[in-house]
């Protein structure tokens, strides 16, 4: 995979679709980056795909909701592989409002400010009734944009987790249970050494809390933007993620590498 693709959608629970797309990431691998259809009574988008797939990710999006029955668009944060349709969903969806934070809405006023009668602001702890079912916002235990919020469901039991216990991989699958366990372990702690650096100079004992307040959701599913869904792993994911602090820091390539990989690419 040489370029941002989108792929089919699929059910990652009853009432939850992932609408996934991958990025190629040179040396490292493909990076899954998902956007999720929750169908509450008042239903939910979370998050808006690439700003490169813009075209595509509207028409997939369309084929598994209609955009005139989106009321509510869950926005974890600013970064551009999150907001890649957000403007194309304000305007062709009339009844949505975006729920993110105060922060969030400061950053994209930046270059293109939201426009206020459409958004709705909760903070980690707080939590909005949409319908038949509640979500409560909750700090991820790792993000890489301090306005980062997921949530979890009360009606299916999911951890939306934001960047957080995403994984980078070798091959696009639906379900990271179909990732081979230390493949999923070392992709995962990959990951998280490049999207929060910080984790190496963590205080132990708050990261282990920040964990710990995962664990105690006891998530039914999780639901990273950079990883197929997760059922029934969430433990099993928290392990992983909390080996990263004492894993290798990442160091991105330097220029030398960069004209390496210019070469091999003009070669071919």
């Amino acid at each position: 995979m040489d370029k941002p693709t989108m792929f089919q959608p699929y059910q990652a629970a009853p009432d939850i679709e992932v609408v996934p797309s991958y990025f190629p990431v040179p040396g490292l691998g493909i990076l899954p980056i998902n956007a999720f259809v929750l169908r509450a009574a008042e239903p939910v988008l979370v998050d808006t795909g690439q700003v490169l797939l813009c075209d595509e990710f509207m028409k997939t999006l369309s084929d598994v909701i209609d955009l005139a029955d989106l009321r509510w668009l869950w926005l974890t944060h600013a970064d551009p592989d999150h907001i890649g349709s957000l403007h194309r969903l304000l305007d062709e969806a009339p009844r949505l409002r975006v729920i993110t934070t105060f922060l969030a809405v400061g950053k994209m006023s930046l270059f293109r400010p939201l426009p206020m009668d459409r958004v709705y602001l909760l903070n980690p702890g707080q939590s909005l009734r949409v319908g038949d079912r509640t979500l409560t916002a909750i700090r991820p235990p790792t993000y890489d944009a301090p306005e980062t919020t997921g949530f979890y469901d009360s009606g299916s039991c999911a951890f939306f987790s934001a960047d957080c216990l995403g994984a980078l991989m070798s091959d696009p699958v639906e379900y990271a249970a179909e990732i081979e366990p230390a493949h999923l372990r070392q992709g995962l702690v990959k990951w998280m050494t490049v999207d929060s650096p910080w984790l190496h100079m963590t205080d132990n004992a708050r990261f282990t809390a920040a964990l710990n307040h995962v664990r105690e959701l006891k998530p039914k599913v999780v639901l990273s933007a950079h990883l197929p869904a997760a059922q029934g792993m969430a433990e099993t994911l928290l392990d992983y993620l909390a080996a990263v602090p004492a894993a290798e820091p990442f160091v991105g390539p330097d220029q030398p590498a960069l004209e390496a990989m210019l070469a091999g690419t003009a070669a071919k």
